[in-house]
């Protein structure tokens, strides 16, 4: 029976040593989505292995999924993210550039934006984006789209595309026209 209770704790152990960086997540998860200009219900994040900037300008829909090693930056423009959106590890999205036309200034030292500079991105519902995926200024990404692992997201792309490359473009549609009405007419009559 010792022994047996010994088995248990050392085959539990690794697990055990999640518990305190869960817990802290947790609150701090409570601060960020405070922060958030807004944040739904059943949003899962990760703040302590992950950067955010700009929480002011991030908003973000119910039961979205935002993993560990996340980099959002939101500039002066706003990220929106519908709801249902599930990340792969390690995704970034900048919504700004810096200005790299000031003659006799490092582009370090040019602080002067310009409108031009940043620019909205936006993550409709039901996307689904792989692993290492940077998304860019001024991007819609249309809803029930998918994005593949390791791609770098520089236009916007209608809703139920699949996407991939550098620079990322659609490879192929998700649905025909009519399975999007048959697939949305579902989706409609489930949240009734």
């Amino acid at each position: 029976h010792f022994l047996n209770t010994i088995n248990k704790i050392i085959r539990w152990g690794p697990q055990l040593t999640l518990v305190p960086s869960y817990l802290y997540d947790k609150l701090l998860a409570f601060f960020y989505k405070g922060a958030m200009k807004y944040c739904g219900k059943h949003v899962y994040i990760r703040p302590s292995s992950s950067d955010f900037k700009g929480l002011c300008n991030l908003s973000v829909g119910d039961y979205t999924s935002i993993p560990k090693g996340s980099v959002f930056y939101c500039t002066e423009a706003p990220l929106i993210i519908g709801k249902k959106v599930i990340f792969g590890p390690r995704p970034t999205i900048i919504t700004g550039d810096h200005r790299i036309d000031v003659i006799g200034k490092y582009i370090m030292d040019s602080n002067d934006k310009l409108p031009e500079n940043d620019a909205s991105v936006v993550i409709e519902d039901d996307v689904w984006t792989g692993a290492n995926v940077t998304i860019l200024k001024g991007v819609t990404i249309g809803r029930g789209s998918v994005v593949a692992a390791g791609a770098v997201v520089t236009k916007s792309c209608p809703p139920y595309s699949i996407i991939g490359g550098v620079p990322a473009k659609v490879l192929k549609m998700r649905f025909t026209p009519t399975e999007i009405e048959k697939h949305e007419k579902r989706l409609n009559n489930t949240q009734k």
